[in-house]
């Protein structure tokens, strides 16, 4: 059964499979010293330009490895109140770290300088945990992408103010490919200090890679990697994945796709009685309110998680597999529940 419920439910992409298949070949050194870890290394410096990479086992493990190379235990990371380190991660930061999260109130899931500077006050009280970090989503956890404007001023405003930016990019390449522009324009060129960059969900079996740009951030980083159990000994089936996504832009035809469905899937439903499109289509993310009583009936043929019970607000996310077809029958779906 298809679902709208998670790009995360997506299986395998074809050239991603066929990557680790490569890689199954013979001995290779472990612990990222293989042939496949450099390949995709030189893929990400052509990419990004002077970057440090690690690869993770899954987001949780990135955002970790990535704050625990940013704060100290009695600083703190200033987030939106839906970022996946908050919302989504059992606590991981704080457990692993010992940081707190600061979490602001936003209706579009985007932070900006307005929103941080009543936290500024903390810096100095030594009652007071110290802002160091300012993590943001990109794609946000509503759906929402920064423009390279507003990602830039945000840098320029942490840095002024002795903070770092760390940007969770789950989806990355869904913003990047809906901001038309490259992945460094989109990150380094924004002034980012350190990311992750996303694979499970969009279409790697396993592991997302950790981008450090901050030449301060670098000395530590490979023992905080190791600490917070994201080493893999055989860390060539993860980089073979990256090295795969990183050629002939499959990273961005797949995210191109995913986008694409999504805002046929909001078309198609935009003007169906009862529907209202709640947010920004951004990326592959659409967020609608739909009549309380057709949940149930369309979630049983088609699996999606509920945002807002109170509202009746659902989500509905498009992956690289998702197709036209589908889409449009489950637009009908909800036609005929409705």
């Amino acid at each position: 059964m298809k679902s709208f419920a998670s790009d995360n439910y997506s299986g395998i992409h074809p050239e991603i499979f066929d990557a680790i298949q490569r890689a199954n070949n013979n001995h290779q050194i472990s612990y990222g010293d293989d042939q496949f870890t450099k390949e995709a290394n030189t893929l990400f410096e052509n990419e990004f330009g002077n970057v440090q990479v690690l690869y993770t086992f899954n987001g949780t493990g990135a955002n970790v490895t990535c704050l625990k190379c940013c704060t100290l235990p009695f600083q703190a990371v200033i987030c939106s109140e839906y970022a996946h380190i908050l919302a989504d991660e059992c606590g991981a930061p704080t457990q692993s770290i010992g940081c707190s999260l600061l979490p602001i109130k936003t209706e579009d899931g985007k932070l900006t300088p307005e929103m941080i500077k009543p936290l500024l006050n903390r810096i100095g009280n030594v009652h007071n945990t110290q802002p160091k970090v300012i993590s943001i989503s990109q794609s946000t956890e509503l759906g929402t992408v920064y423009s390279i404007k507003e990602l830039k001023t945000l840098c320029d405003f942490a840095h002024a103010n002795g903070m770092y930016i760390h940007l969770d990019g789950a989806r990355i390449s869904n913003a990047v490919a809906a901001l038309g522009v490259s992945l460094k324009t989109a990150t380094v060129d924004c002034g980012v200090d350190i990311m992750s960059f996303g694979g499970t969900k969009n279409g790697l079996m396993i592991g997302e890679a950790v981008l450090i740009f901050n030449e301060s951030l670098k000395a530590n980083a490979p023992y905080y990697h190791k600490q917070t159990a994201q080493l893999f000994s055989k860390n060539r089936f993860i980089a073979a994945q990256f090295t795969a996504l990183l050629t002939n832009n499959l990273w961005l035809r797949m995210a191109t796709h995913a986008n694409k469905m999504a805002h046929l899937l909001a078309n198609e439903v935009s003007n169906l009685p009862g529907v209202k499109i709640n947010r920004s289509v951004d990326a592959n993310a659409v967020f609608v309110i739909i009549p309380e009583h057709v949940i149930q009936p369309l979630r049983a043929q088609y699996p999606f998680y509920e945002w807002d019970a109170e509202t009746h607000e659902q989500r509905w996310m498009c992956s690289f597999d998702t197709t036209e077809e589908e889409v449009k029958e489950f637009a009908q779906a909800l036609k005929q529940v409705l």
